[in-house]
């Protein structure tokens, strides 16, 4: 599978999870958890929702950005919204609020992807 559409698959899987969660939050959570989670569950689909089109932004900035730094911000956006959303995901159903101590290494991942996506920007000019 290339890089692109690893990239374009993984993009669509999110951004399906994305809006189905953002539905179920907005639908069916609020009579199930407590009210002041559903803030936690909204930051989690918005930044899920947000890196999604991030990846997908990738594929476009391929001609502009080396190979290397395209696979490894998409590994990080995607690791991001796995721990970071994830995590926040799972604290609300459960209520486990240990699980907040993991969603900043989510958050890491994020600004990390953005960091080596604006390192890439000077690793390879355009065509």
């Amino acid at each position: 599978m290339t890089t692109f559409s690893a990239l374009i698959r993984g993009a669509a899987i999110s951004g399906f999870i994305g809006v189905a969660a953002g539905a179920f939050g907005a639908h069916g959570l609020k009579n199930h958890v407590d009210p002041a989670l559903l803030p936690i569950w909204h930051t989690a689909v918005l930044y899920q929702l947000i890196h999604t089109l991030a990846i997908l932004m990738l594929v476009g900035l391929a001609a502009h950005i080396n190979e290397s730094a395209l696979r490894w911000t998409g590994r990080l956006f995607a690791a991001g919204i796995v721990i970071f959303s994830g995590s926040l995901y799972v604290l609300v159903l459960t209520n486990v609020k240990w699980l907040g101590a993991v969603t900043p290494i989510g958050g890491l991942c994020f600004l990390a992807g953005w960091l080596c996506l604006a390192l890439a920007a000077s690793s390879k000019t355009g065509r």
